[in-house]
């Protein structure tokens, strides 16, 4: 299949095409040796030495996800940490790095313990506001700004265009998560990102059954070597299983996405307003700060995940909210996004002091289930906290 012409649903539901050339089988084999032959004059002219770094269970939905994001190089990561951490890692002690303040909260626990304790500069800033990146950019001295858009859990939209031209500006790279909007809604890449991150567990693969990570790069840079290095020798690597299941995923990626983002869209506009609803956070709402930047960069859909503030029952908001969770039947109460299931999360519970989620905040991330019975379970939900 020739990936260049083709659509990328086609790409991605064909995955490519690949037929394994040994038996002739659509769905391809799973490859569990850990370690490969030599030649007989000491070689390894397969290209195969040790399956940390030459798993060939790899090969087919890096090559997906890499046609996918139009990458030159896509690397696979035992989960989204794992990931995410190898970018930081690659860099030197001393070296000024810029993140987001609202963020997927492990990453930037990570950073501001081991990276900071490492010896990397971390300074975390309102990655959504141009004046403020610009105004934190070192020249020579920033090496890495790090974007997350849509930001969780509060949906905050950057724009990476204009990011990746602040940051060029100064020498640094730009990495994007973009583990909410996919390759489906956005290309960071062709925007001027140097690398993307996804949380692979999440929409990628879609079924809550695995846990996984990748980075695609734009170019075999320095930098990139380096990551590579990282994976391989500090072991960060996916299983061949999860590999499969991975691959298995993202052949309905864009159905997924798209079913999600339109019962996302629905959900929004209909608690937007609503009397026991304080505020909705959705890219997809008019009126959501952010709107008209993922409406620029963001295309088919404004993605799968949102989040709603309760108003304040008889005793608070925080009590309000938790009320509304433990009262819904369809929405699960559990972590995680992405899945074919609809998960309802207090998310302040979640991250606990310092966290930038209001205590009246529920995370969700929407389904595929039929949009009707997740606002009547939604509305019933609310209808008792406030009884």
């Amino acid at each position: 299949m020739a990936a260049k012409t083709t659509r990328p649903e086609t790409i991605s539901a064909q995955a490519l095409g690949w037929i394994d050339e040994q038996t002739r089988a659509i769905t391809p084999p799973i490859h569990v040796s850990s370690t490969y032959l030599r030649d007989p004059d000491n070689q390894y002219r397969s290209g195969r030495v040790y399956a940390r770094a030459d798993n060939p269970a790899f090969d087919q939905p890096e090559a997906v996800l890499n046609a996918l994001e139009g990458g030159h190089q896509t690397l696979l990561f035992a989960s989204g940490m794992a990931a995410a951490t190898a970018v930081f890692q690659a860099l030197q002690p001393g070296d000024h790095v810029l993140a987001p303040q609202v963020m997927y909260w492990s990453l930037r626990n990570w950073l501001m313990s081991f990276a900071v304790s490492w010896g990397l500069d971390v300074e975390l800033i309102d990655m959504a506001s141009p004046a403020a990146v610009q105004a934190a950019l070192r020249p020579g001295l920033t090496r890495l700004v790090w974007v997350e858009t849509p930001a969780n859990p509060l949906w905050t939209v950057t724009d990476i265009a204009a990011t990746a031209q602040a940051a060029h500006a100064v020498g640094a790279l730009l990495a994007v998560d973009s583990t909410v909007a996919t390759p489906v809604l956005t290309q960071p890449l062709a925007l001027g990102a140097d690398l993307v991150m996804h949380a692979a567990t999440k929409y990628l693969n879609g079924h809550s059954d695995l846990i996984a990570g990748s980075l695609t790069t734009r170019s075999d840079n320095a930098h990139w070597q380096k990551v590579r290095k990282v994976r391989a020798q500090l072991g960060g690597t996916l299983g061949s299983f999860e590999a499969w299941l991975l691959l298995r995923g993202m052949r309905t990626l864009h159905l997924r996405v798209r079913a999600a983002c339109a019962s996302a869209q629905r959900i929004a506009e209909h608690f937007n307003g609503h009397p026991l609803v304080a505020e909705v956070l959705y890219p997809g709402l008019p009126g959501f700060v952010g709107h008209d930047v993922a409406r620029a960069q963001m295309s088919g859909g404004f993605g799968g995940m949102m989040s709603i503030r309760v108003k304040a029952g008889r005793h608070g908001g925080e009590a309000a909210a938790i009320a509304v969770a433990a009262q819904t039947a369809i929405w699960k109460r559990a972590t995680s996004l992405g899945g074919t299931e609809s998960l309802i999360e207090h998310r302040a519970s979640v991250e606990g002091p310092g966290t930038p989620a209001p205590v009246d905040l529920l995370r969700l991330s929407t389904g595929i289930e039929h949009v009707d019975d997740l606002i009547a379970d939604l509305e019933q939900a609310l209808a008792h906290a406030h009884a």
